[in-house]
């Protein structure tokens, strides 16, 4: 036998399995879902959705465990850099499983009644998570791209979900086109960063760009300008992800044309998930061209994208009537205010980034809840029209709505306002007086967009309701949807009064950038 050029690297020990423990679990729970949907009768296929309900308390349990662990000994590398844990992975994997969670919970009466139970709708949603979760955790170029492919092409059948939906296919069709167009916009930049660099670990590539950047480029040539090239081929891909202007036009069609359980999932989960790429590949890798001499950074860059996001997401939501077509160009709008605090670059601003994404993740789920809630026969609950009089239909139901579009809506007593007080705020905190400018814009925005919530508002407290013989069908709410909702609007209350304990772990991923990313110049994930 030839004798071996290369020696091989040892193999994976028990420790590195250990620390993808949570996403271990998820994946056998979402092929068992597959299986267990053949397995069971036409009437029983609900028992999945509640088997993967089970299966996200295990990855919680497994995630929870681990952080008590090795809280102390955090960041952590594994499989030789390829999967890396800090505070930033621990925060935001709990987000995507309570994401999962909610979904999942309401969409058991909603697929009843639409006559599509099926498992295969659970699996889809358990490996879209387990994509984010590996997102989360990935510290080299291929294991990022490869998880965040897993979570977008899961999303991507869901919205299709319908097969006999005209509207769902459409919407799946617009959706899928554009997202392999930003995905391989991003896998082009990427090949551009590991043509210039010569690595794949994040870290590497940090320390490489560091020198070019400081002077110490090679001799055939300053390659900043092809890193800015890929810079530019990145960002905009992952900006298609989160649907930030000029990448949005997406976003209204496939969540009106998504089923609306589906929007929900897709409106929080898969999009946290897409900011957590940014953050990795804009606050660790690409962090040196955050600002260089003679170029334009990507700090200045995304400072434009956020204006014209929130002013454009602010603006097409006021001529609106369909609420998810609304709901759509409010989180357009929310993208813009998430990517300010990306902007400022302070401690303040990724507690806001941190702390917004959490909370926005309960009040989007909460009022697409009650939006599931209203379709029933002959209403689809799709217009704001749907909603008139639901206070008196509903009160209960009307109440955690208010909370919910007051916590959109950024209303002091809300978590809402807490976290556009940080990222709006951080922007003043920076100490760079352009900054100032477009605090100044961000508010005049919030005000706009307080505007078009007030219409829900209006129609369920104010507008007289309709005549239709279907309102007063009871709405699809189950026992475990109402106590979710009523849990999800006390913490956007609770956390709005006292938002210490939120903010301190919003802290943990602020301090994971700080001390990781933004003060080094490279830490290799060895």
């Amino acid at each position: 036998m030839l004798p071996l050029l290369v020696e091989l690297p040892p193999l994976p020990t028990l420790r590195d399995t250990a620390l993808i423990m949570p996403e271990i679990i998820l994946t056998l729970f979402a092929c068992a879902a597959l299986v267990l949907d053949v397995s069971l009768p036409r009437g029983k296929k609900h028992i999945t959705a509640y088997f993967s309900l089970a299966g996200l308390g295990f990855v919680a349990l497994a995630l929870a465990q681990q952080l008590l662990t090795v809280a102390d000994r955090l960041p952590l590398s594994a499989f030789y850099g390829m999967l890396f844990i800090d505070g930033l992975s621990v925060v935001f994997r709990f987000v995507f499983i309570v994401a999962a969670a909610f979904s999942i919970l309401y969409s058991i009466k909603y697929l009843e009644f639409e006559r599509e139970q099926r498992g295969e709708y659970y699996a889809l949603v358990l490996f879209s998570t387990l994509g984010m979760m590996f997102v989360a955790v990935s510290g080299d170029l291929i294991s990022l791209f490869v998880s965040f492919e897993l979570m977008s092409l899961s999303v991507y059948v869901l919205v299709g979900y319908f097969k006999r939906d005209g509207r769902s296919n459409e919407a799946a069709m617009k959706y899928f086109l554009t997202g392999i167009f930003s995905s391989a916009l991003i896998l082009y930049g990427l090949s551009l960063v590991y043509g210039v660099t010569g690595h794949t670990n994040l870290g590497l590539i940090s320390e490489t760009i560091a020198d070019y950047v400081q002077g110490g480029a090679p001799e055939s040539g300053d390659p900043r300008l092809l890193l800015l090239v890929a810079l530019v081929l990145v960002a905009a891909g992952l900006l298609f992800k989160i649907a930030a202007v000029p990448f949005h036009m997406w976003a209204p069609d496939a969540y009106e044309g998504a089923p609306t359980t589906v929007t929900a999932f897709m409106s929080v989960g898969p999009k946290a998930g897409a900011y957590v790429l940014l953050a990795r590949m804009l606050l660790f890798a690409l962090a040196p061209l955050r600002e260089m001499e003679g170029l334009p950074g990507w700090a200045d860059m995304l400072a434009i994208v956020a204006v014209l996001t929130m002013t454009v997401g602010n603006l097409a939501a006021v001529t609106q009537d369909s609420v998810k077509r609304l709901l759509a160009y409010s989180s357009i709008a929310h993208a813009g205010y998430i990517l300010l605090g990306l902007v400022s670059g302070t401690t303040m601003g990724y507690q806001g980034v941190a702390f917004h994404i959490m909370t926005y993740t309960l009040m989007n789920t909460g009022v697409f809840a009650v939006i599931i809630a209203l379709h029933r026969q002959g209403v689809i609950g799709e217009k704001l029209d749907d909603l008139n009089g639901l206070f008196v239909k509903a009160p209960s139901v009307a109440v955690l709505m208010l909370i919910f579009i007051l916590g959109l809506a950024g209303i002091p007593t809300t978590a809402g306002f807490v976290g556009k007080y940080l990222l709006f705020g951080s922007l003043i905190d920076s100490g760079k007086p352009w900054l100032v400018y477009v605090a100044v814009i961000a508010v005049l925005n919030a005000v706009v967009a307080f505007y078009y919530y007030a219409r829900f508002l209006r129609a369920m407290f104010l507008n007289p309701p309709s005549d239709n013989a279907a309102d007063a069908t009871p709405l699809l709410l189950s026992l475990g949807v109402r106590v979710a909702m009523t849990l999800s609007a006390v913490a956007v209350l609770f956390f709005g009064v006292y938002p210490q304990p939120l903010i301190n772990v919003a802290n943990i991923v602020a301090q994971s950038i700080t001390t990781i990313y933004a003060q080094s110049s490279g830490i290799a994930f060895r």
